[in-house]
């Protein structure tokens, strides 16, 4: 099959009108700057009905009719999406979906179509966690290909090198394994198998990278829930349950999630709550076994264990986040004018690699709530390194103007002296407090000489508790408004607290997965209004240096 017949082919039915701006503006994946093109996600789904197959429980060879969760839950947004240019909106994907729900046939008729008809055509490689589960895969993307009259003759299967080629372009595809991967020159696009396995992110990081010098390059991820939450499959599950809230949060990485959610009350028992974690049920496997599976779990914890994690989607261990995702989104309503009321400010410096943050606080005494405004830096040189480490982009960041930048590769405290000023006399600051540690006291020097109050806040322990809690109950009760700043979202989600044994509570940098100092300045611009306005009332103790 030359590359002309596949184009015509996968392109001949007639194209669907674009839906009126209206329309795909109501996508919840809609984010100002980008476009849906409706056509783009109906070429992929053309592709694969047309020239995919699958062997039936007959033997036989069978076209591929997609599932309406194969289109609306994937192709659709991830291929649909594009830039005002025509690029590909995003780079990452993450699908988690139970098991038995087809995600390996659907991963398997996405290398083909990337294989033969995502132009500019490139290289494609499947990351397995290990060298077994990459045969594996590679022999279900071969078989497919050898079971379709069309893509057999275009794509030739080298089962000697585990290795399928593009017989007139050239691009191949490879499963590479975690255990015996090297680190090598790659380029193209990227299918993650079960990234929640993999323990460590080296091979993912890798492939990450190769999609950058690619048009169009993509890292799709599809995998079940795991049970190890300090790797980077918990990550990505955290960056879609983010996105999924709030896609401004990072616009170019789609996620979605087929779950049960009992820690929010979903009962395992309950049929409706089978079929929202397993769009498949009863399509693709009948319902009566799904519930025998499910009273054969109930006869032991383990089997309810893996009952819970492998057909419902649940991850072994609990979410250590401190804010949930929806509760954070809900209060990401525009910021109400600040006028006269008063204003306080709290500042996390950087050390060396962590993002300065100040949030200034600004409470509402008609209703209780509390507007956020929040300041990020980091050094400028640094800023590509540390989106290459963080695994975030912090570049898009800065030029949407989330972030600010200093010169040089370390933090500029002249900038920083120079932009806090200037922010604290704009906006009326009444008091900000700092940790006096890491450069504080020199900054906190300068600031109150040129007029600023300012007070020590130590972070961690005691001190934190009462801000923290604070913090918790303003956003559960829907009481803080933080136009859903992206970076200061970001922290949030990635935000994990440190419980002593007398109840006390703080944000833990070192138990939490990502870069939280957002929340850290919240809390102190918290403390700072807290013991301002509520020293004579019935308020949380405060502590200050």
């Amino acid at each position: 099959m030359p590359k002309s017949r596949t184009r015509s082919r996968a392109s001949s039915t007639k194209t669907p009108a674009s839906p009126p701006a209206e329309a795909w503006k109501q996508r919840p994946e809609y984010v100002d700057g980008f476009v849906y093109d409706p056509a783009a996600a109906a070429r992929v789904i053309k592709f694969i009905e047309t020239f995919c197959r699958r062997v039936g429980d007959d033997g036989r060879n069978h076209p591929v009719k997609l599932l309406d969760w194969h289109k609306t839950g994937l192709i659709e947004p991830v291929f649909g999406w594009k830039h005002p240019d025509g690029r590909r909106r995003y780079r990452k994907a993450g699908l988690f979906v139970p098991k038995k729900n087809t995600k390996s046939s659907l991963m398997s008729w996405l290398t083909q179509y990337f294989l033969v008809a995502d132009f500019p055509l490139s290289d494609v490689f499947g990351a397995a966690v290990d060298r077994e589960q990459a045969r594996i895969i590679f022999r279900m993307v071969a078989k497919s290909i050898q079971a379709s009259p069309e893509l057999s003759k275009v794509l030739e299967v080298i089962d000697s090198r585990s290795v399928i080629v593009n017989k007139e372009h050239g691009n191949y595809y490879r499963c590479l394994s975690a255990d015996a991967f090297r680190n090598e020159g790659l380029n193209g696009k990227v299918i993650v198998d079960e990234i929640h396995a993999h323990k460590t992110p080296d091979l993912v990081d890798a492939l990450i990278y190769a999609t950058r010098a690619t048009r169009n390059g993509l890292v799709m991820a599809i995998s079940t829930a795991g049970d190890n939450r300090t790797g980077i499959g918990w990550q990505w599950w955290q960056d879609c349950e983010m996105v999924t809230a709030n896609p401004k949060s990072n616009p170019t990485f789609y996620g979605k999630i087929y779950a049960a959610r009992p820690d929010e009350g979903d009962d395992i028992g309950d049929p409706a709550v089978w079929r929202k974690a397993n769009p498949s049920l009863g399509i693709v496997f009948p319902e009566d076994e799904f519930a025998a599976d499910y009273q054969d779990a109930m006869t032991n914890p383990r089997k309810l264990g893996r009952f819970l994690r492998y057909s419902l989607n649940v991850w072994s261990a609990p979410d250590g986040r401190f804010f949930k995702p929806d509760a954070w989104a809900a209060c990401g309503e525009p910021l109400r004018p600040f006028g006269d009321r008063p204003v306080y400010a709290g500042l996390d410096l950087a050390t060396t690699y962590d993002l300065t943050a100040l949030v200034l606080a600004c409470p509402d005494p008609s209703d209780g709530s509390v507007d956020l405004l929040p300041f990020f830096w980091i050094p400028e040189a640094n800023a590509v390194e540390r989106s290459n480490r963080d695994k975030v982009d912090y570049l898009s960041w800065v030029r949407e103007g989330h972030i600010r930048v200093t010169q040089g590769n370390v933090t500029d405290y002249t900038v920083l002296h120079r932009d806090i000023l200037a922010i604290c006399e704009e906006y009326k600051v009444r008091t900000l407090a700092v940790d006096l540690k890491h450069n504080g006291q020199m900054l906190a020097n300068m600031l109150q000489g040129d007029g600023v109050e300012v007070r020590g806040f130590p972070q961690g322990g005691r001190a934190m508790s009462a801000p923290m809690r604070s913090l918790e109950n303003l956003v559960t009760g829907g009481k803080v408004r933080h136009a859903g700043h992206p970076v200061l979202g970001w922290c949030a989600n990635n935000t994990v607290c440190h419980e002593t044994s007398k109840g006390e509570i703080f944000p833990s940098k070192s138990k939490s997965t990502e870069r939280i100092d957002g929340i850290i300045a919240t809390c102190e611009a918290l403390a700072v209004w807290l013991g301002n306005e509520q020293s004579q009332t019935a308020a949380p103790e405060i502590f200050f240096l």
